[in-house]
């Protein structure tokens, strides 16, 4: 009797643990990937104290056109800010999670000053473009690729550069395994981007949770799965480097807090192309530039001139 009370005990026990966990996946489901704000997540503007916002004062001055396409069945928007002198030179400029183009001003008046043509678009999910999934970089990379065939079949002598931060780091290295980037693409630039997006988030669990990966990111990359269409160890940027033929530019602090550093170089030693590292001393996350505006701008203009 004692027994059978104490199975009915257990069982009833089992139970409300797997609810319990089902009803926490769903959660942080949400938390990571379904659209809305994120307390997380800084601000698109650039503080007025910032060594950047003088950057984005005259970016802000300068002229700039929306831009729009459908693709994976969702309108998606962009900037476009033509260059001062006329040019074939475009970069693509992808911004980070949660965030929008604004928060990218900066860094596109830098390529403006570099004398690149700029096109800004917000990811899915974000902005003005429309989603309620966060894709990650994952399902990002596809948009970025069809931004660059937009840009080739307006211009077929353009040559693409491809920036991104954060969110936009990985977005643009996994575009880089693809075998359908338009050839115009010549180089890639990323800052503070993950391995993948399981590595992130296993590492997010525990220092924003103290969680383990298991069982709970297992079933938030399998319901990633149904929702979104890929599982977290599926959208790695270091499995597409191992593809990748274009020269690289890998930027991170070493003090980032968010993507730890040791990501980085797990990215740059599994690129299969041309690479550079260039490691910012004291900088957190997406803190590269305002660290030392002066020598990042100059590392950018040498990178872009040794590949071009």
């Amino acid at each position: 009797m004692k027994k059978r009370i104490f199975l009915k005990i257990l069982e009833a026990l089992c139970v409300v643990a797997v609810l319990g966990s089902v009803a926490a996946s769903f959660y942080f489901f949400d938390v990571a990937q379904v659209r809305g704000e994120k307390s997380f997540v800084s601000s698109d503007e650039t503080p007025a104290d910032s060594p950047l916002y003088a950057y984005q004062e005259a970016f802000d001055k300068l002229p700039k056109e929306e831009r729009q396409m459908t693709h994976q069945n969702l309108k998606q928007v962009a900037w476009y800010v033509p260059a001062a002198q006329k040019t074939d030179k475009t970069v693509i400029v992808v911004h980070g999670f949660g965030q929008t183009k604004a928060r990218m001003r900066p860094y596109a008046y830098l390529f403006h000053k570099l004398g690149y043509n700029v096109l800004m678009p917000d990811n899915i999910a974000h902005g003005e473009s429309d989603g309620q999934l966060i894709g990650y970089g994952w399902n990002d990379r596809l948009n970025v690729i069809r931004w660059a065939e937009l840009l080739v079949e307006e211009n077929p002598t353009s040559e693409l550069v491809l920036y991104g931060l954060s969110m936009g780091g990985a977005t643009v290295m996994m575009a880089s395994g693809e075998s359908n980037l338009p050839e115009q693409v010549t180089a890639i630039i990323e800052d503070a981007g993950y391995t993948s997006v399981w590595d992130e988030l296993v590492f997010q669990a525990k220092d924003m949770y103290n969680l383990p990966a298991f069982p709970l990111l297992y079933q938030v990359s399998a319901l990633s799965k149904l929702r979104a269409g890929f599982t977290y160890g599926e959208a790695s940027a270091v499995k597409q480097l191992q593809k990748n033929t274009l020269p690289i530019l890998f930027i991170h602090g070493d003090n980032d807090n968010f993507v730890p550093t040791h990501m980085v170089y797990d990215n740059y030693e599994a690129t299969a192309g041309d690479k550079e590292l260039y490691i910012v001393k004291g900088a957190d996350h997406s803190e590269t530039f305002q660290t030392d505006v002066a020598a990042y701008e100059a590392r950018i203009e040498a990178f872009l001139k040794s590949v071009n």
